[in-house]
C-alpha cells in the first residue's frame, strides 16, 4: 500500500487565503495606528486622540477644506508638537509637501478663537 503524505495543491491555497484572511482581520481590528513620519513628528489616529483635541481651532480640513468629521473621524497628526487635524489620511502627503504652510492657518485660527472653559 502506497500512502501519498504530500498535501494537495488545493489544500495549500485554502490554507494561504484563510491565513491571509485572518491576519486581514486581526490587523484591521487595531483601534490604533502610529507611524513616526518625522525625527519630530508622530502621526496618531485614534477616536480618543480626536476627542482628547476638542479645542482643536478649526472646523475644516487645512489642506482640503473639507469639513472635519464628514469622513468619517478625523486624521489626527502632531508635526512639532502642533496638532493637525485632516479630513483624512490621504491630505498627509499634501500636508507635508508644505507644513509650513498649514501650521501657520492652525495658529491664526488659535489666536482667533477664545480658550474653552
Amino acid at each position: 500500500m502506497n500512502i501519498n503524505l504530500q498535501p494537495k495543491k488545493h489544500m495549500k491555497t485554502t490554507t494561504s487565503i484563510i491565513a491571509a484572511t485572518s491576519i486581514a482581520l486581526l490587523t484591521a481590528s487595531c483601534e490604533k495606528k502610529t507611524v513616526t513620519t518625522e525625527a519630530n513628528s508622530t502621526t496618531t489616529t485614534t477616536e480618543a486622540t480626536a476627542a482628547a483635541t476638542d479645542n482643536y481651532p478649526l472646523k475644516t480640513c487645512v489642506v482640503s477644506g473639507e469639513k472635519l468629521g464628514e469622513m468619517g473621524v478625523p486624521y489626527v497628526h502632531v508635526h512639532e508638537g502642533t496638532t493637525v487635524k485632516l479630513c483624512c489620511k490621504s491630505c498627509l502627503k499634501d500636508f507635508n509637501e508644505n507644513p509650513a504652510k498649514y501650521i501657520t492657518m492652525i495658529k491664526d485660527a488659535e489666536k482667533s478663537t477664545p480658550p474653552s472653559q
